[in-house]
């Protein structure tokens, strides 16, 4: 998981702070030599440690801090504010050219991932109901041109390719021309990578920026590389001028070194993270965000806006009517998985809920895939009827076939329609609860955002 490493270093550091009535130097000195360690552990330039504990130390020595209510809080608060403004302070949103066309270079070395990161990103486009052409400008990597065209055929997006035997800098000015004859919004420059930076690569790489006029010239590293990704983004932006970078594998990154160092070192923003395989894995950077999810603080917004995206409205608030009858059956149980699924990984989205990683037994909580596939083909095995009607397990000869026909044991699919009997309660205690919350904020209710389980 993404700052896995790190983020427990540093909750185990603050949560001891919390209660703090009263914060001395002396405390606050301790305090940044425990942040400093766990910097740099993480990968974090040595540079960029020095300048924020120096600017942490110099705010939580101060009035803003010594002469608050609660000291320990104002200076978490104080961390938070300065880690946000050390990955960029808000989100950088990509370019959007005024006329037609926005042209978009996408830059790095062989093995980073832009091929597959130049299709995401035309897939998030997409989704913005923009019209992108992505174009095949790496002649030389073998496979580089099928690849985007299997990209593209996928995500049914179009590809611009003259083949191997043409330059690139033709390739993307004849791809230009292209799309404003046909109307394209974005054009998605796949260029050439190679295992280390030559002079060869960025005079390919400045002739295609000096012949398009790029809007944007991102970057794509990988994240796990940590120190070695921040060096490649400072030579890169030394001979290209960069608008923005994009870190894959950010999902794998137990550390964050790079993300929290690429911003400081070359001044330019951290504009998405790659965060898996799926074409849908790329999201927007928020710096904010990223700095409350570090802290244990949690990222409320972005599981709404996953949220948002994968349930279908219509149904939640069918959910909605369910649970509060308690008519919730293990055909509604199937397809709420599946609306969870879409979401992404279940150990991400537990940490995007505040506080979350601090309760008993969630701090190396793994969700095991495995056990989801169990308890989805127990109810796959059961009949029609016994999925709109739970109360019919009751039945012990029905309970085993179910197991024989899931190959799980006859204890396993007790146990999974026992889980499923307190959920239910449980969600009709709980709508019950939303009911008087709603009613207090006079707000609407959480169940048009999230599927319940």
């Amino acid at each position: 998981m993404a700052f896995e490493g790190l983020a427990n270093r540093l909750q185990d550091t603050l949560s001891r702070w919390r209660g703090k009535g009263k914060v001395t130097e002396a405390d606050v000195n301790e305090m940044m030599r425990e942040v400093r360690l766990a910097l740099l552990e993480a990968d974090v330039n040595f540079k960029v440690v020095r300048e924020f504990v120096a600017k942490v130390k110099e705010r939580a020595i101060g009035q803003e801090v010594m002469k608050s209510l609660s000291p320990g809080q104002q200076v978490i608060k104080v961390v938070n504010e300065e880690l946000t403004a050390l990955m960029g302070g808000t989100q950088s949103k990509i370019e959007h050219a005024k006329q037609a066309p926005t042209v978009i270079m996408m830059v790095g070395l062989q093995g980073a991932g832009k091929t597959t990161t130049t299709g995401k990103l035309a897939k998030y486009l997409q989704k913005q109901n923009r019209r992108p052409l992505m174009v095949a400008g790496d002649i030389y990597r073998p496979a580089a041109i099928k690849q985007l065209q299997v990209l593209g055929e996928q995500l049914n997006v179009p590809v611009f390719t003259l083949g191997d035997q043409v330059s690139p800098i033709e390739i993307a000015e004849q791809a230009i021309a292209h799309a404003k004859e046909n109307r394209l919004d974005y054009v998605l420059i796949d260029t050439a990578g190679r295992l280390h930076i030559d002079e060869t690569l960025m005079g390919e790489l400045k002739g295609i920026r000096d012949t398009t006029q790029p809007h944007e010239i991102l970057l794509v590293v990988d994240a796990m590389t940590g120190q070695d990704a921040v060096n490649v983004a400072e030579s890169f932006n030394e001979q290209l001028e960069l608008s923005g970078v994009v870190l894959t594998k950010l999902d794998g990154d137990t550390r964050g070194g790079a993300a929290l160092s690429v911003k400081a070192v070359t001044g330019k923003p951290i504009k998405f993270a790659g965060m898996g395989e799926k074409m849908d894995a790329l999201e927007p950077f928020h710096p904010d965000r990223m700095a409350s999810r570090i802290l244990g603080m949690g990222d409320v917004l972005s599981l709404i806006e996953k949220a948002q995206a994968a349930v279908d409205e219509d149904k939640a608030k069918e959910m909605e009517r369910k649970f509060r009858k308690a008519e919730f059956t293990f055909e509604d149980f199937l397809d709420q998985m599946a609306q969870v699924k879409k979401m992404g990984p279940l150990e991400d989205l537990l940490g995007m809920i505040p506080g979350m990683g601090k309760m008993k037994g969630m701090q190396d909580l793994k969700v095991d895939e495995k056990q989801i596939d169990r308890v989805e083909a127990i109810v796959k095995s059961m009949t029609v009827d016994e999925k709109q009607n739970p109360e019919m397990l009751k039945n012990t000869s029905r309970k085993r076939r179910i197991a024989k026909g899931s190959g799980v044991t006859l204890q396993e699919v007790n146990r999974f329609i026992k889980q499923f009997e307190d959920m239910r309660k449980m969600m009709k205690q709980f709508t019950r609860m939303a009911d008087q919350s709603k009613k207090k904020k006079g707000k609407g209710g959480l169940f048009n955002k999230f599927p319940f389980m």
